[in-house]
C-alpha cells in the first residue's frame, strides 16, 4: 500500500507541472493572470504599465516608499509616462503598488527588473538581485513563472536565482518556472514602445520557455525564443557591447579627423547615406546611462573565469572612459586661447547632466567626470538642465546630490566664461545660447544641427 501512495504521489508530481503550465498558458492567453512586477523604475514601470493596458491585473513592488505612494496616488514620477495613464490605470483597478513581499503570493507571475550596477572595482554588483530574490522566495507556490530582466552576465539566472529561489524546497521546472528575459527599454524613444518592442525569452527548461513565451507574446509584438537562459543573458550583453565598441571608434575616428582638420560629424552624415554595410554611431563626450557604460564589464569580468582575455572590449572601454579627459582639455585650452582665461577661477557652465537627451535619468551621465575633473583644474562648475531641476543622490557622484539647476536667462548664462554641451535636450533654445555665451564648447554638434556657427563655438 505504501508502495502504491508513493508510486501515485510521484505519479501526481510527473501530471502536475504539464496540468499547471497548460493552465497558466490558457490564463496568459485570456489575461486572466496577475503579474507582479518587481523594481518600478525606468524599466519596471514602462513594463507594468504596458502589462495593465494589456489587461492584466498588476501588482507593482518597490521598497521605495516615495514611488509606491506616487503610483498609488495615480501619479507619474518619469517624464516620459504621462501620470493621466497611471492615473487611468488606477481607476481600471489593474494597477496598484506596494512594498509587501508578502503579496507576492497574490501574483502569477514576477518579473525582477532591479538594478545591477557595478561596483567601485567594476565588477558585476548582484546585491540588488539577491535580496530580492531572497525577499520573494519565502512567499513563492506553485506553478509561479519567474522571470528576471536585468541585465547581468550568462549564468546569473540559473547559479545564483534559482539556489536561492530553491530554498523554499520549491524546485525550477517542476513547482515555478524560471526564465529570463532581457529589458529593451530606450526612455524617452517615442518611436519603440515597450509592446513594439521584440522579447528576446531563454527558460530553465521547455515549460519555462513555453510559459514565458506565452505570457510576452500577449504584452509584446513577438517574442524571440532562445536555447537556454545563458544565451538569452549573452544577447543583453552582445547587444549592447556592440555599440559601446562602435561608439568607442567613432570616438577614436574624430581623434583622428580632429588631427586633420576634418570634421567627423559631417563624415558621418555622408557615409551614412550608403544604404548598405554601415550603420551611423555618434561621438559624445562619454557614455553614460544603465547599460552600455557597465555592460561590457560584465562579461569581461565573467570572461576571466573562463581564462578568456576580452581585449577588444576593455579597449572601447577605455577609449570611451577617456573622453570626458578630452572633453575638460580642450575646454581648457579654448578658454586659454580664445578667451585669455586660465582654468582656475573660471566659470563654466554646463548644459545638461542627463546622460541622453529628453530624460531626466542622471544614471552614469558623463556630465559629474566632466564637472569633476573641471573641479580639480579649479574652475567653478554650476549647470542647467530643463529636465533635471536638482541632481539626485547617487553612490557614484554624493557629493553633487542636491545640487540644483541654474536659471537658462541671458544675465546668468553670461556670467559663465564657458559653457559645455553635454547633453542636447531639445527644450533649451540653442540659438540664445550662443548668442550670450563667451564660449561654447559643443560635445553633441547641436550647434551645427541648429546652424549656429562662431568663433567662440567650438567643437569637443
Amino acid at each position: 500500500m505504501d508502495d502504491e501512495r508513493n508510486a501515485l504521489t510521484l505519479n501526481q508530481l510527473d501530471r502536475r507541472p504539464i496540468q499547471s503550465v497548460s493552465s497558466m498558458i490558457e490564463r496568459f492567453q485570456a489575461h486572466d493572470a496577475t503579474v507582479g512586477v518587481i523594481g518600478l523604475g525606468y524599466v519596471g514601470l514602462p513594463l507594468a504599465c504596458t502589462v495593465a493596458k494589456k489587461g492584466f491585473s498588476v501588482l507593482g513592488f518597490d521598497i521605495d516608499v516615495m514611488k509606491v505612494d506616487q503610483i498609488n496616488a495615480g501619479n507619474s514620477y518619469i517624464s516620459h509616462i504621462d501620470g493621466k495613464e497611471i492615473s487611468d490605470l488606477r481607476l481600471t483597478g489593474r494597477f496598484a503598488a506596494t512594498g509587501d513581499f508578502s503579496r507576492i503570493t497574490e501574483v502569477d507571475a514576477i518579473i525582477l527588473c532591479v538594478p545591477t550596477p557595478l561596483t567601485r572595482q567594476r565588477e558585476p554588483d548582484l546585491t540588488f538581485v539577491v535580496q530580492t530574490t531572497e525577499s520573494i522566495a519565502p512567499y513563492l507556490r506553485h506553478g509561479q513563472l519567474i522571470v528576471l530582466e536585468s541585465t547581468t552576465y550568462p549564468g546569473t539566472s540559473r547559479d545564483v536565482l534559482k539556489p536561492i529561489l530553491e530554498r523554499s524546497g520549491l524546485r525550477s521546472g517542476q513547482d515555478f518556472f524560471l526564465a529570463y528575459s532581457p529589458e529593451r527599454e530606450d526612455p524617452g524613444n517615442v518611436e519603440f514602445s515597450t509592446s513594439a518592442i521584440p522579447k528576446v525569452v531563454g527558460g530553465d527548461g521547455t515549460d519555462a520557455l513555453r510559459l514565458a513565451r506565452a505570457f510576452y507574446d500577449e504584452v509584446v509584438t513577438h517574442t524571440v525564443p532562445v536555447s537556454s537562459l545563458e544565451a538569452a543573458e549573452a544577447v543583453k550583453l552582445t547587444e549592447n557591447i556592440f555599440r559601446s565598441v562602435n561608439i568607442a571608434l567613432v570616438n577614436e575616428l574624430k581623434t583622428v579627423f580632429e588631427a586633420m582638420g576634418i570634421d567627423v560629424w559631417e563624415v558621418i552624415e555622408a557615409a551614412k547615406t550608403k544604404p548598405f554595410g554601415y550603420m551611423p554611431f555618434y561621438p559624445g563626450p562619454g557614455l553614460g546611462g544603465h547599460c552600455i557604460p557597465i555592460d561590457p564589464f560584465y562579461l569581461t569580468w565573467k570572461a576571466r573565469e573562463f581564462g578568456v582575455v576580452t581585449r577588444f572590449i576593455e579597449l572601447a572601454g577605455e577609449i570611451n572612459t577617456a573622453m570626458p579627459h578630452r572633453v575638460v582639455d580642450r575646454t581648457i585650452e579654448a578658454l586659454n586661447e580664445r578667451a585669455g582665461r586660465a582654468s582656475r577661477g573660471a566659470r563654466i557652465l554646463i548644459l545638461g547632466v542627463a546622460y541622453k537627451k529628453n530624460v531626466e535619468d542622471t544614471r552614469e551621465s558623463p556630465a559629474f567626470k566632466i564637472m569633476e575633473l573641471l573641479e580639480k583644474r579649479g574652475a567653478e562648475v554650476s549647470f542647467h538642465d530643463p529636465m533635471v531641476p536638482e541632481i539626485p543622490p547617487s553612490r557614484e557622484h554624493a557629493d553633487y546630490a542636491g545640487k540644483r539647476s541654474v536659471p537658462f536667462t541671458e544675465a546668468v548664462v553670461a556670467s559663465f566664461d564657458a559653457a559645455v554641451i553635454c547633453t542636447d535636450h531639445d527644450a533649451v533654445d540653442y540659438r540664445r545660447l550662443v548668442e550670450w555665451s563667451r564660449l561654447v564648447v559643443d560635445t553633441r554638434n547641436v550647434c551645427t544641427r541648429h546652424g549656429l556657427t562662431g568663433a567662440h563655438v567650438l567643437k569637443a
